[in-house]
């Protein structure tokens, strides 16, 4: 990597942080759910003077992750209008103009891409994002992409005919942009798969073959997102995962769960015997700022469950919907919480 990253219990984070108000409207943002295609009417800039706005944006939020001090950082998400549309709505054989529809997690329909051609990246998406970020600052660097499974399960499809050979045509896509990332400079490429956990019946099916196309190939360390989706919109989250056991025959190094609100039992942790665990301690819906003890806490917990040198510290999600301030002081909390246990096992 590009930082050394402590031996034990590294911190870091998923994925988005939060956007400033200057940037983005938020009351537009947290009105409606998470945009499937473009959704420019949330951004407060000029198209003509967006990009250097979102350099700029994006400066800020590394710079806060850095006083935090985590240790794995990321863009911020900050050019994204949701984590997954950047880069669904990038590609060849997709119609955006004239979107179709999928029943969400919420039981309310949601306006997404039509697939209407063969699925292909016509060209590099997160490639400028990823140097930008390597340019400008010197920790570990993780970029996120939604994955294969994920955008099949958000999108109509009018030309596969097939579930499986749609999510097939995405991990081909998203394996070219995977590639090129790392060698734009990323330590860590992740993909997005929470609808892995609403779809598990059809994840048990194809999901693991569609990881393995999309990661075919890497050249550095790659990892897994597993949520119950933003805790902004789904309220009510379950104690368990319907889809996570199975990951442990996948490719990825490392396996990013979602914890600390949904009170996760940490014993299925055990069932990912071979992988690196990315652990939600921090929760994304309590607004409240958790002290470093109860981080710690939480650690201990789950080093009941796996070793020291497999566990990564994160939140539990993309920090999206929070105030910058309150998700500096929980990224703060988490890297105090994770230096006390650290300190506890004998590596400072």
């Amino acid at each position: 990597m590009s930082r050394t990253v402590p031996n034990l219990l590294p911190t870091s984070v998923v994925g988005s942080y939060p956007q400033p108000t200057w940037l983005v409207d938020q009351d537009k943002l947290k009105s409606r759910m998470p945009p499937r295609v473009r959704a420019r009417e949330l951004w407060r800039v000029s198209e003509e003077n967006l990009q250097d706005a979102q350099d700029d944006a994006t400066i800020l939020a590394v710079r806060d992750m850095e006083r935090a001090g985590i240790d794995i950082i990321t863009d911020g998400e900050i050019r994204r209008e949701s984590y997954s549309n950047h880069f669904a709505t990038a590609l060849e054989g997709v119609d955006i103009d004239s979107p179709g529809s999928v029943l969400g997690r919420t039981g309310s329909s949601t306006p997404v891409p039509r697939v209407v051609g063969p699925i292909r990246r016509a060209r590099p998406v997160q490639v400028r994002d990823t140097e930008f970020l390597r340019a400008n600052t010197d920790r570990a660097i993780r970029i996120t992409l939604p994955g294969p499974f994920t955008m099949s399960q958000r999108a109509q499809d009018e030309y596969y005919g097939d579930e499986e050979a749609l999510a097939m045509a995405y991990a081909e896509a998203v394996n070219e942009e995977v590639r090129a990332l790392f060698h734009a400079g990323a330590d860590i490429v992740q993909l997005d798969e929470p609808w892995m956990q609403s779809r598990h019946e059809k994840a048990k099916r194809y999901a693991v073959k569609t990881i393995a196309r999309a990661l075919e190939g890497a050249t550095g360390e790659t990892a897994i997102h597993m949520c119950f989706g933003y805790a902004a919109i789904v309220h009510e989250k379950p104690s368990g995962y319907s889809f996570l056991p199975e990951l442990d025959a996948c490719c990825a190094d490392q396996i990013s769960i979602e914890a600390a609100e949904p009170r996760l039992d940490n014993s299925v942790i055990g069932s990912l015997a071979s992988k690196k665990i990315m652990l939600g301690v921090i929760s994304m819906g309590d607004p409240e700022v958790e002290t470093p003890e109860m981080v710690a806490d939480r650690i201990r917990q789950a080093l009941k469950r796996v070793s020291a040198d497999r566990l990564i510290v994160a939140p539990d999600c993309g920090m999206k919907y929070l105030s910058r301030e309150i998700a500096f002081g929980k990224l703060s909390a988490m890297v105090d919480g994770a230096s006390i246990v650290r300190a506890e096992l004998g590596d400072k």
